[in-house]
C-alpha cells in the first residue's frame, strides 16, 4: 500500500525546489550562458584574427600607426552599429543609417560654414537633425504602417537626394571652422599621456558605447526596446503606448547617427554629400556578428563594439595582405551569412 507523503515532507521538498530555483547561477553559467557565450565567442574571433594577421605580416600589422588606423576606422562604423543595435533589438531594421550620417554631416556644414554659426551649434544641429530624421522614420512605421525595411529604404533615398540638393552636389569643407578637425583627429589622451596618441574619435566612440549600454540596461527606454523585440503584442496588450516608444527609439538611434556624421566629417574635414551608402551594411554586419538577433529581443552594446572591431581588423588585415577589394566584399558577405545562420541555430536551440 503506497503511503502519502507527509505535509512536512512536501513542504520541505517545495522549499528545496524554490531554493534551487532562486539559487544564483554558477560562474560557468554566467560565463557561457546566453549572450555571455556569444560575446566570448565574438571576442575569441577578434583575438584569433589579430593573431593570424600578426603571424602573417607582423611588421605591417602590429605597429603603432596601423593600430591607430584600426581604431580610427572603427569609430564611425562602431557608432553607427550602436545606433543600429537599438533598432534591431526591437526586431526592426534601419537601412538609412549610412546616408543619415552623411545628411547630419551636411547639416553641420550648412550651420558652421554656410551660416557661420559657432561649432557648438553645428554639433547640436547635427545630432538634432539625426534625431528628427529618425523620428520621421518612426512616424512612417507606426502611423503610416509602412514596414521598417521600406520606410527606412525610402528615408535613405530621400536623405541622399536632400544632401545632394542642399550642397548642389559639392562637398562642404570645414577648413575655416576652428577646432572641427579635432573632434576626431585630436587626442586628449595623447595630451595627458604622451606617447599614447589615441584619437578623440575613439574616445567618443567608447563614451557613446558606455552611455548607450547604461541606457539599454538601466532605463525604461532599454526595457521597452527589449520588450518590443521579444513580444510587441504582449507589450501593447499590457497598456503600453507601443507607437510612442518606437518613435522614441528611432529618434534616439538617429541622434547617435548624428554623432557618427560629426566623426566622419571631422576625419575628412569635409561633408561629402555622395558618401554614406553602404555603411548601413557594415553596421548591420557588426551588430549581428556581436550577437544581436535579427529576430529581436536579444543584443548588447559590448557585443556590437566587438563586432565592429572584428569588421575593422578583418578589412585592415586583408588590405595589408593585398587582397583585392572585390574579394574583401565577398568575404564580408560570407561572414554576414554565417553570423545570421549562427543566430538562427541559437534561436532554434532555445
Amino acid at each position: 500500500m503506497s503511503s502519502v507523503p507527509s505535509t512536512s515532507t512536501s513542504t520541505s521538498a517545495s522549499a528545496s525546489n524554490v531554493a534551487a530555483t532562486d539559487a544564483p547561477p554558477s560562474l560557468w553559467a554566467r560565463l557561457w550562458g546566453g549572450q555571455a557565450k556569444q560575446k566570448l565567442l565574438a571576442f575569441a574571433s577578434l583575438v584569433a584574427l589579430i593573431l593570424v594577421f600578426t603571424a602573417l605580416r607582423p611588421d605591417a600589422f602590429m605597429n603603432q600607426d596601423n593600430i591607430i588606423g584600426i581604431l580610427q576606422s572603427t569609430t564611425v562604423i562602431g557608432v553607427l552599429a550602436i545606433a543600429s543595435t537599438f533598432i534591431i533589438i526591437t526586431s526592426g531594421i534601419d537601412l538609412s543609417v549610412g546616408v543619415l550620417m552623411t545628411f547630419t554631416a551636411v547639416m553641420a556644414g550648412v550651420l558652421t560654414v554656410n551660416l557661420g554659426l559657432p561649432l557648438g551649434i553645428g554639433v547640436i544641429g547635427a545630432v538634432a537633425a539625426g534625431a528628427g530624421c529618425g523620428c520621421l522614420s518612426g512616424l512612417a512605421i507606426t502611423k503610416l504602417k509602412v514596414p521598417p525595411f521600406i520606410a527606412t529604404l525610402g528615408m535613405m533615398m530621400l536623405l541622399k537626394g536632400a544632401s545632394l540638393i542642399i550642397t548642389q552636389t559639392r562637398p562642404i569643407y570645414f577648413s575655416d571652422v576652428a577646432g572641427f578637425d579635432q573632434i576626431t583627429l585630436g587626442s586628449v589622451i595623447g595630451a595627458v599621456i604622451p606617447g599614447l596618441p589615441i584619437p578623440n574619435g575613439v574616445l567618443i566612440m567608447f563614451i557613446v558605447a558606455v552611455l548607450c549600454a547604461i541606457v539599454l540596461g538601466k532605463t525604461a527606454l532599454g526595457r521597452y526596446t527589449f520588450a518590443l523585440g521579444s513580444n510587441e503584442e504582449a507589450v501593447r496588450l499590457s497598456g503600453v503606448n507601443v507607437d510612442r516608444w518606437k518613435i522614441i527609439i528611432y529618434s534616439f538611434s538617429g541622434g547617435i547617427c548624428g554623432i557618427a556624421g560629426l566623426l566622419i566629417a571631422s576625419r575628412l574635414n569635409s561633408a561629402q554629400p555622395a558618401l554614406g551608402q553602404g555603411y548601413e551594411l557594415d553596421a548591420i554586419a557588426a551588430v549581428v556578428i556581436g550577437g544581436t538577433s535579427l529576430s529581436g529581443g536579444v543584443g548588447t552594446i559590448l557585443g556590437t563594439v566587438i563586432g565592429a572591431f572584428i569588421m575593422s581588423v578583418l578589412i585592415n588585415g586583408l588590405r595589408i595582405m593585398s587582397v583585392a577589394q572585390e574579394w574583401q566584399m565577398v568575404l564580408t558577405g560570407l561572414i554576414i551569412i554565417l553570423a545570421v545562420y549562427t543566430d538562427n541555430v541559437r534561436r532554434n536551440k532555445k
